[in-house]
């Protein structure tokens, strides 16, 4: 540890090193910037250094590309000296590399798993000999689909296998896999560490709540009125990061797009923009935003509400921080005001709901930055020139009129006379925790009576249904049903999974022997059908139209 320039080791470092050299399987929950890529990547590389070389030895899983050059990077820096090979596996690279690269063999692989199934199913990559396999940022691959895909891989490994998992978050779908993998694994669970006295984050938390077709220019007014200079801003899906960037940049801000789409030289650029301060906000994808080094920002905005309260806790964390005082802004649709409970209870403070400042509020705050302007360039040494011109005009006219007039045109170039449209105030919810119970324990309830229905019950998911369809509701037709298994938490976590939308926003489901219908929000409607349609629900490929009365 000393020679790779570790003074003292992490908490997971102590925990995980011994057991994982021991050879024992490990089930550790971790979150990131904890160490545990040298936890799991020093015992690894002593294991299969004082071997006959049967490639690959060892397999590391991730769920993103920026992950996969991140532990690459290390494991090729921790394996210099031991003579040990690295490949890094992911989309959006050429292909051919990766096969000569496979064909001449390498010690380690360090793959997504999409992009490791291809090539075991080219039959370019076999696992035969593998010794060890790490699932890292177990829960974020199993958030992005890859549940399959792990069982798949995992299959092809011999039984005789090492298995470490690493998960920041360890809900039962974790333990699953877990208990399918792994064989007695050693479990451990490193708390985050203690905020040091005087660095206590502090976040004001606001939401503002407005129906979707106003989620837009509600984020927009929000960011005109707070005028961050730093500020990230979380959309859940590629296509929103780059609608939100163009709107942004059509109202005269700077923001960059980053997500999971883009080449890692665009990423670097954006990032080196954003830390120049060239870029004043950052568009990102949780995925996208996992693992990179973002520095100090004043304003953490949800454009959507995030999947569940620690991805939110984990969001507002990137503000706030060293003592430095931080906001965060939630765009709310009014049928999610009942999960800010959720998410008071995990950040132990209150969420402010607020009416979405008015056109009245912004044109105040716009002419307020213009005063400010104008009274910090009074003070600037440089002006000289300029109190001739206006001396020369005030020997005929008004100094009055010439300072409102020079107002005038420093408002109109910021912006200040773009016609803004009104947002309708949506009525505040007042948080009920007897409410919110009564509305877990209806879910449950829901959830089990869809597993026991007769044909053709509709099963209210979310809220109470109703005989016909909600207004701003459309009809998906899914092609399986009680046949197979299909029960409404199928159909649930399958939308809000693939499609990565909240399950509070689907309206009711209905479940008959060949098929079922689930109503979604006409707005996210066509989204949910393209990606349920290229998806698999239960293991299986399903047709997915929208349903005609």
């Amino acid at each position: 540890m000393d020679a790779l320039g570790y003074e003292e080791p992490t908490p997971i470092q102590r925990e995980a090193i011994p057991p994982l050299l021991a050879g024992k399987d490990l089930l550790g929950q971790a979150a990131t910037g904890t160490g545990k890529t040298a936890a799991f990547t020093l015992p690894l590389l002593q294991r299969i250094a004082h071997v006959a070389k049967q490639r690959p030895a060892a397999l590391i899983l991730v769920p993103t590309r920026e992950l996969a050059i991140q532990v690459g990077e290390a494991v090729q820096r921790y394996g210099k000296e031991l003579k040990i090979s690295v490949l890094a596996v992911y989309g959006g690279q050429a292909i051919g590399p990766q096969f000569h690269a496979l064909r001449r063999g390498v010690d380690v692989i360090v793959a997504t798993p999409g992009r490791a199934l291809d090539h075991i199913r080219r039959q370019t990559l076999k696992l035969a000999h593998v010794q060890t396999v790490i699932l890292d940022e177990a829960d974020e691959m199993l958030d992005m689909g890859f549940a399959e895909d792990l069982d798949a891989i995992l299959e092809q490994t011999p039984a005789t296998k090492q298995t470490a998992l690493f998960s920041a978050t360890m809900p039962q779908r974790i333990k699953s896999i877990a208990h399918r993998h792994l064989k007695n694994p050693v479990e451990i669970t490193i708390a985050k560490e203690p905020v040091k006295l005087g660095a206590t984050p502090r976040v004001q938390q606001t939401a503002y709540v407005v129906t979707r077709q106003y989620r837009g220019a509600a984020l927009a007014r929000v960011l005109d009125v707070a005028g961050p200079k730093s500020a990230l801003v979380f959309c859940r899906t590629r296509v929103e990061v780059d609608e939100v960037t163009a709107m942004l940049n059509n109202r005269g801000h700077r923001a960059e797009a980053i997500h999971g789409g883009m080449s890692q030289p665009q990423r670097d650029r954006v990032m080196n923009a954003f830390r120049a301060g060239q870029t004043e906000l950052l568009v990102a994808t949780d995925v996208a935003a996992r693992g990179l080094d973002i520095p100090h920002v004043s304003h953490v905005i949800n454009y959507d509400l995030p999947s569940s309260a620690e991805v939110y806790v984990h969001r507002i964390g990137r503000t706030g921080r060293a003592g430095r005082e931080g906001a965060a802004f939630t765009i709310l649709d009014p049928r999610e005001q009942h999960l800010l409970r959720s998410i008071e209870q995990h950040t132990k403070a209150k969420v402010t709901v607020a009416p979405v400042p008015s056109v009245t509020d912004l044109l105040a705050k716009r002419l307020e930055r213009t005063r400010a302007a104008v009274q910090e360039a009074m003070r600037a040494d440089d002006i000289e020139e300029f109190k001739e011109v206006v001396q020369a005009m005030a020997a005929s006219g008004d100094t009055t009129m010439i300072a409102a007039a020079a107002l005038k045109l420093i408002f109109r170039a910021q912006g200040g006379e773009r016609v803004e449209e009104d947002i309708p105030a949506m009525p505040i919810r007042p948080s009920d925790p007897h409410r919110q119970g009564q509305r877990q324990a209806g879910f449950a309830e829901h959830c089990y009576r869809g597993a026991h229905a007769k044909p053709g019950e509709r099963h209210p998911i979310g809220r109470p249904g109703r005989g016909g369809r909600e207004p701003g509701m459309a009809r998906v037709y899914i092609g399986a049903g009680r046949e197979v298994g299909i029960r409404p938490g199928d159909l649930v976590g399958a939308i809000a999974n693939e499609a990565k939308i909240n399950a509070s926003v689907i309206g009711a489901i209905e479940i008959e022997d060949r098929f079922s219908i689930v109503d979604v929000p006409t707005e996210l409607a066509k989204g949910i059908v393209d990606v349920l349609s290229r998806s698999r629900i239960k293991g299986r490929k399903v047709p997915v139209r929208f349903f005609r009365d």
